[in-house]
């Protein structure tokens, strides 16, 4: 189990516009992700340090995102104006999560314009619609040099989150401590007023940190 990457929700001007922010904020180029064709939803991908990556999110006009828990909570955090949306964790094995959530993952995948596919499965979105702090899991299958991190070589790095939550209640979920999958991540929980989830991210760059 360890920490795969956070995900940001467009702000109301789109998915480009939001990605261009960030790529100024991050010194970092986008690259475009593809269409989560059984989400209704498309991203823009920023590579990081550490197997790591940040994508944004955009939920199409599409009928898949009005049924697909992944593209009703992109849906929903847009509509509050965009911002973080959540954080991912990849395992080996999701039965675990299958069978203490009484449900089986999800199968998710986006295809490269030269016809390779991304493919994965992933669990807990509904929990993250719920309880924002909490992170969703996934296991990458297929190809694996097609990790959105390996996109190009990336030097930013996550160095911390700032959740509003507590760490009992995501060890709670994760069935482990929420320590382990973090790795070199620090968190600085705070008390959360209002809605739970990620306040912000916080990432080394060439110019010093930068916190989202």
């Amino acid at each position: 189990m360890r920490m795969d990457h956070v995900s940001y929700a467009c702000e109301r001007d789109g998915l480009e516009a939001t990605a261009e922010r960030i790529s100024a904020a991050l010194g970092l180029h986008a690259v475009r992700g593809g269409v989560h064709p059984r989400f209704g939803t498309r991203n823009m991908i920023f590579p990081l340090a550490d197997h790591k990556y940040l994508e944004v999110v955009e939920v199409l006009d599409h009928p898949a995102s009005d049924k697909a828990p992944f593209g009703q909570a992109v849906r929903a955090r847009s509509a509050m104006g965009g911002g973080w949306m959540g954080w991912c964790v990849a395992v080996d094995d999701l039965a675990p999560f299958e069978s203490r959530l009484g449900r089986e993952a999800v199968p998710g995948n986006r295809k490269f314009p030269d016809g390779r596919e991304l493919i994965w499965k992933q669990i807990g979105i509904l929990g993250l619609i719920a309880d924002p702090q909490v992170p969703y899991m996934l296991k990458w299958e297929g190809d694996s040099t097609l990790h959105p991190s390996l996109v190009y070589p990336s030097d930013v790095r996550v160095s911390s989150l700032t959740i509003a939550g507590s760490a009992e209640r995501v060890t709670e979920w994760l069935g482990e401590e929420v320590e382990n999958p973090l790795e070199d991540v620090a968190v600085e929980w705070i008390a959360p007023h209002g809605t739970p989830g990620i306040m912000s991210v916080t990432f080394e760059t060439a110019n010093g940190s930068v916190t989202l």
